[in-house]
């Protein structure tokens, strides 16, 4: 979705040159080249798209997703269109994601989130339609200007926590907060962006194996645990804080794990290191909103919003000092409130409030940036005392009680005496007791986990309860088969398996009613009875899948219909029709109408079946009687099925009469119960 910030027309029209809004006194606004292609390589430019979407150009491309600018054709607008690479089509999870960003975004009503409008589905291509907003990224900014001012970095600051802190209300987590999804648009709107890897915050969130997110704003938790939570949102913000301030990152490496490696085990200096102009509240606002431990950040947007506001205008009220340099922006007064949440530059005149109350943050804030003021005598004196205080800090957190250990993963799956020595020599206390714990993937008598959790970073010294897999627990569930869908998926979830949309297979049958379980499985094990059915030596265990079958109901009756018909009623059904029909003749079903369906299997739907045609009656050869007695003749031709067409009189002589010629004539098939002519001798 940043790609969809910082853009003008098509080529053919005049570009958008950088925002004055967004450069210092002393500068002038460079010209700014679009990202905007209109190569004809690319399928999807000049297509419409779901029948409303005339993509125009494509803006920018991403791992997951190209993003084009459009022409709504019903609404006569311009939007920015996000299509999902269609490689990414099969992928469920990607296509799962890419849908949650389109939820997570329409959820938030707030003018510093970009507006999501629609999203679809066209031909294989997932989409969604977003605000389209001409100007440029943070990002940009940052690369054609570098370091910006204080005025400026709290301003942006203050607008993207604005719209933080309405994601946070709504348990939102974003996850991927950087400059490239900040979007700074030519009218003056600030508005953060891209909700792809969003979550709930209600919990804490896992990402799994792999880290999500851009490895320069992660923060330690994520790195080191994979959980994410409304502080690690707030460490994102504060590396964007820090990289304002200075125009440079706070951890830089040739490789991603170096800088992953920074974030997790060092701390975030402050901006003043690297630029002397920063403030010395700047300073304390940065390092306390990128704290290692989450528990000594703000708990939320909302809360460093708040703060962020009063350190703005403790600057602006604060006599000024040699370590304060501030350079005013253009369009940005001193000692700016605003009511609102949202921070809109240019245009209009801020609109002023009331000075709140200074919270105790702030007067703690402040008291910290008083002190890092203090110069003069005291210097030397502060020198010795830190290094003393910075020897015995670095004994107490390299060496003493203070220092920090990992508990490593490498223990699940080990033997316990083995686990208990690695955590021991790492200087780790273990309890004497084992946790005894059930566990689907470890074998029993092995470690399955640790308390706190492998991966924790601990405290020397600290307790540590090994936990020892007893193995997976057995299950319990009565009979399923039978069950309507809703009935089995509850009986399921109590038993303590798991059943997933994909593990349902449904299928037509003549014999169970429509969204009724005909059978269910646990890998090769077949379930239907419950377990008490169970054949000796089978057992299923909790957090297994179960696959079940689950009738859709009998497949339609369309014996006699025409064709036409038949096929509507099929397709009512679920099924598709092939164009086309098999023919084969029938005594019952007349010529031309359908007499039921082709040999098949098992049904489900969106199976293609083939009509069964009628061509007529059967063939029947018409047998030789030619020479025979009326009597046998009229036997043999009315048992063979031919209705017969003869001069009545030689009825009453049977025995005297032969049969001369019989039309059509004898060895010809002819249909089933269709008329013979018989001629006769005397």
């Amino acid at each position: 979705m940043a790609g969809s910030a910082g853009l003008t027309e098509p080529v053919g029209t005049q570009p958008t040159a950088v925002p004055s809004v967004w450069l210092r006194d002393d500068e002038g606004a460079p010209s700014y080249t679009p990202k905007v292609s209109t190569s004809t390589t690319d399928p999807l430019i000049g297509r419409l798209i779901d029948g409303r979407y005339q993509v125009r150009s494509r803006i920018a491309r991403g791992g997951m997703a190209t993003v084009y600018l459009a022409t709504d054709l019903r609404l006569e607008r311009r939007v920015a269109v996000k299509v999902m690479h269609g490689h990414l089509a099969d992928d469920s999870q990607f296509k799962q994601r890419f849908i949650q960003e389109a939820r997570s975004a329409a959820r938030l009503a707030h003018p510093n989130v970009v507006n999501v409008f629609d999203q679809g589905q066209d031909d294989d291509s997932a989409y969604l339609v977003m605000e389209y907003l001409p100007g440029i990224t943070l990002r940009d900014l940052l690369q054609d200007h570098g370091a910006l001012t204080p005025e400026q970095t709290i301003d942006i600051t203050e607008a993207v926590l604005s719209g933080l802190a309405a994601a946070h209300k709504a348990g939102i987590v974003h996850r991927d907060l950087k400059p490239e999804n900040v979007l700074l648009a030519d009218d003056g709107r600030i508005k953060i962006g891209d909700f792809g890897l969003a979550r709930a915050a209600s919990a804490n969130t896992a990402t799994g194996a792999a880290l999500l997110g851009t490895i320069a704003y992660l923060s330690p938790e994520l790195v080191t645990r994979g959980i994410a939570d409304t502080r690690s949102d707030i460490y994102a913000v504060g590396i964007m804080m820090y990289e304002m301030l200075t125009g440079e990152q706070p951890f830089k490496g040739e490789q991603p794990m170096q800088i992953a490696y920074q974030h997790a085990n060092d701390s975030v200096p402050p901006p003043s290191n690297a630029n002397d102009q920063v403030p010395a509240e700047l300073d304390e606002l940065v390092l306390w909103a990128t704290a290692r431990d989450p528990e000594e950040r703000p708990r939320d947007a909302r809360m460093l919003l708040d703060q962020v506001r009063e350190t703005e205008s403790l600057l602006h009220t604060a006599l000024p000092t040699g370590s304060v340099a501030t350079q005013k922006t253009m369009v940005l007064p001193a000692a700016r409130q605003l009511t609102a949440e949202t921070q809109v530059i240019g245009g209009r005149a801020p609109i002023a409030r009331e000075t709140a109350p200074i919270s105790p943050n702030a007067v703690k804030l402040r008291g910290k940036a008083d002190a890092r003021r203090r110069r003069g005598w005291v210097a030397a004196i502060l020198v010795l005392v830190l290094a003393v205080a910075a020897g015995g800090a670095g004994w107490w957190f390299g060496l003493g009680p203070g220092a920090h250990v990992t508990i490593p993963t490498s223990i699940v799956n080990m033997e316990p005496d083995t686990a208990r020595g690695l955590l021991e020599d790492l200087g780790v206390e273990v309890a004497a007791e084992n946790a005894e714990v059930y566990s689907l993937d470890v074998e029993s008598g092995l470690v399955a986990g640790t308390n706190p959790d492998p991966g924790s970073s601990i405290r020397r010294g600290s307790v540590v309860t090994l936990e020892v897999s007893k193995g997976p627990r057995p299950a319990e569930i009565g009979e399923i088969a039978g069950l309507d869908l809703d009935a089995a998926t509850r009986a399921i979830e109590a038993a303590g398996l798991e059943l997933a949309e994909d593990q349902i297979d449904y299928r037509f049958s003549s014999k169970v009613a429509e969204n009724v379980v005909m059978s269910a499985s646990v890998g090769d094990i077949d379930v239907s009875g419950g377990t008490d059915a169970l054949s000796d030596g089978d057992v299923i265990y909790e957090g297994q899948s179960v696959a079940l079958v689950v009738s859709v109901g009998d497949v339609p009756d369309i014996a006699g219909l025409s064709v036409e018909a038949a096929t509507a009623k099929l397709v009512e059904a679920g099924l598709k029709v092939d164009p086309e029909p098999q023919e084969s003749r029938s005594e019952t079903v007349d010529e031309g109408l359908v007499i039921g369906l082709a040999d098949h299997g098992t049904l489900r739907p969106n199976d293609t079946v083939i009509l069964n045609v009628s061509s007529g009656p059967p063939l029947v050869v018409v047998p030789n009687v030619v020479g025979d007695t009326w009597a046998v003749a009229k036997e043999i031709l009315t048992e063979a099925g031919f209705a017969l067409d003869y001069n009545a009189f030689v009825d009453a002589a049977p025995s005297f009469f032969t049969v001369s010629s019989v039309d059509p004539e004898p060895g010809s098939e002819q249909p089933k119960g269709s008329t013979l002519s018989v001629r006769f001798s005397g």
